[in-house]
């Protein structure tokens, strides 16, 4: 897979070409690009490359000046340290949009997107009239309730009603948004797979939070984040620097 990075600051073009390579060991970065002036000139004459990554605020001015000077064909994947620019990212080729500081979990879950895309298009017949299909797979809600036991009853809960779930001594619990707690027999990483990624995400090792239950959220030490839910936690629930832009990503893209 060919990939250029359009990013005016080289340190961070290096750093995120590292981690594209990580995630994806296909991929080839076949020029790193400073400008506007230098992308419209290269994809004026050079073969077009499978995939762009692409900084939104450049050098000598904002990307989206790229497309009205010529025909962007590949897809985009957008890269910028603000999120006001994320509606015009989506009507420009963008099939994704990561926050800087770039975090391995971010450019992965980008590059995941890129091959299941890659892959609808490969094998169905008619992938424009399936598209709708595939953003929906992509979105899909999987488990809708859980079965618990407490008290010699089987009670069963609705996820939308379940704030978060944690870990404490290899023990997975739920609590409600009624602060009532119960055990359940799943790993974090199980439930994560079945529960809906724009619902709940895995803010650390210990805690799957839904997005209901957040309060609001303060900068902690070392670029760290602290957040507050509606139903409080026994411990400080921290997100760590490297899950952090994420973390915030997701919280904006609702």
């Amino acid at each position: 897979m060919n990939i250029i990075i359009i990013e005016d600051e080289l340190k961070t073009a290096k750093a995120l070409g590292q981690l594209i390579v990580s995630a994806e060991k296909s991929a080839h970065i076949e020029s790193t690009i400073q400008s506007v002036a230098g992308a419209v000139s290269y994809l004026s004459s050079k073969p077009l490359p499978d995939l762009i990554f692409m900084d939104v605020q450049l050098g000598d001015g904002l990307c989206f000046d790229i497309f009205k000077q010529i025909a962007v064909a590949p897809p985009v994947i957008f890269c910028t340290a603000f999120d006001e620019y994320a509606m015009e990212a989506f009507r420009s080729n963008g099939i994704d949009y990561i926050l800087k500081p770039f975090s391995s979990e971010s450019v992965t879950a980008a590059m995941a997107k890129v091959r299941q895309m890659k892959n609808f298009f490969q094998t169905h017949e008619n992938p424009i009239n399936d598209l709708n299909t595939l953003l929906n797979q992509l979105n899909k809600k999987e488990k809708k309730g859980f079965l618990v036991y407490k008290n010699n009853k089987y009670i069963t809960l609705q996820t939308d009603n379940i704030a978060y779930f944690y870990i404490r001594n290899e023990t997975t619990k739920l609590v409600t948004f009624e602060a009532k707690e119960y055990l359940i027999n799943y790993s974090l990483e199980e439930l994560y797979d079945q529960l809906s990624s724009d619902q709940f995400y895995r803010a650390n090792r210990q805690y799957l939070v839904n997005y209901s239950a957040i309060k609001e959220v303060e900068h902690y030490l070392a670029r760290k984040l602290f957040v507050k839910l509606v139903i409080p936690t026994t411990e400080q629930l921290i997100v760590g620097k490297d899950k952090a832009a994420a973390f915030l990503n997701w919280l904006g893209n609702r």
